[in-house]
């Protein structure tokens, strides 16, 4: 089937059901196949949980899955990609060379943890989604006869997302030059396909004392840790009257600036109308854009690719960053949640294989977004 196409299936069970109808079962189906590897994925990261740029068994554990995943040598799997603890997976039908250019989908993983507590954001799951939904889209062209369309099936493993932004670090190596649409979803307390989060960036102050003896001449000096705990606590006090959209950290030095994700209707109406097939419960548009979350890297990627970041309910209304959401996270029950996550991801990445108008209305979404960001930059 070229892209574009709808043709019916003709006889059997399946009768009258469009071909691209057909491949998105066959990507369900192929991920319930793997849902036992899957789980043990999850379990291995989540169990051992490592901190941002040190996530060398989770990677060690992400490499081996595609590295063994059957058939024998499918995927083309670079460890240390640009990183330590990056890592690249890659599959495309036979056949699929350079001419024509084949369609080039990414699918993220994370896996860093929190000091102390673990993977009380979930990024275990996030792992396990983005492995879950490749290998949906790769069963799903797999599964038909006919000749698969030009697509590369790309899996990246982005660490320390927690802290240091290995993402923006990824971008600055080149690794997602030529992708066309990227795809992650992430833990949280309710399905939404997007979520507004804050952006941050660094602002670095330092405070210059004058020395003096302290015994016999004190009022010569200047306190410079005086005036840091002073500024400390008033921003303390100021941010009880800050807007729910305003956001003060403490920075660590060295780290990048997280930039707001762009949001791309038409790629999250897609996952919408995807998610309710399968049976998620999205919170309304209007919460959805009135809600706000916490920062993420992957908002630079929205900046060099159309992406789409939804986030998923895992059976638990405990919040994130807490010892209660690390228990949820690696729950048994978090598991049906996170695979029915993957399948919506798996089928909306099939839209945009066999739908070209869609691919183009992501790319439009993509370059206006981008517009409107520079024209508030620059009246900013």
């Amino acid at each position: 089937m070229r892209p574009g196409e709808e043709r019916p299936v003709e006889g059997g069970a399946c009768a009258g059901v469009s071909e691209l109808e057909l491949r998105k079962l066959r990507a369900a189906e192929r991920i319930d196949k793997a849902a036992e590897r899957l789980g043990a994925l999850s379990r291995a990261i989540w169990s051992e949980p490592e901190l941002a740029y040190e996530e060398h068994r989770a990677h060690g554990v992400l490499t081996r899955f595609f590295e063994c995943e059957p058939p024998a040598a499918s995927w083309s799997v670079q460890p240390h990609y640009h990183l330590d603890t990056a890592f690249r997976a890659e599959w495309g039908p036979p056949g699929v060379g350079a001419a024509p250019r084949p369609l080039q989908l990414g699918f993220l993983c994370e896996y860093d943890a929190l000091p102390g507590i673990g993977h009380a954001c979930g990024h275990n799951l996030i792992a396990e989604v983005g492995a879950a939904a490749a290998l949906g889209v790769k069963g799903a062209l797999e599964s038909l006869p006919g000749p698969p369309p030009p697509v590369k099936v790309i899996v990246l493993g982005t660490p320390a997302e927690e802290d240091g932004g290995g993402k923006i670090d990824l971008i600055e190596a080149g690794a997602f030059k030529n992708l066309d649409v990227v795809f992650m979803a992430h833990p949280s307390q309710e399905n939404a396909a997007y979520l507004p989060d804050v952006a941050e960036h660094d602002v670095t102050v330092k405070y210059y004392g004058k020395a003096s003896h302290a015994a016999a001449y004190p009022w010569e000096g200047v306190n410079a840790l005086d005036a840091a705990v002073l500024a400390y606590n008033n921003l303390s006090v100021l941010r009880q009257q800050m807007k729910p959209t305003w956001r003060v950290h403490e920075i660590k030095g060295g780290a990048h600036d997280y930039y707001n994700v762009l949001p791309n209707k038409s790629l999250w109406k897609a996952y919408i109308e995807n998610g309710k097939k399968l049976g998620i419960e999205f919170i309304s548009e209007d919460a959805m854009l009135n809600g706000s979350s916490g920062s993420t890297d992957f908002g630079n990627v929205t900046f060099v690719v159309p992406g789409i970041h939804p986030y998923f309910y895992i059976g638990s209304d405990a919040l994130n960053h807490t010892e209660q959401y690390t228990e949820a996270a690696g729950s048994q029950e978090a598991q049906f949640y996170t695979l029915r996550t993957a399948k919506a991801l798996a089928m909306t990445a099939l839209d945009v294989i066999f739908k070209p108008e869609l691919l183009q209305r992501i790319r439009e979404d993509f370059k206006l977004k981008l517009q409107e960001e520079e024209f508030l930059n620059t009246v900013e």
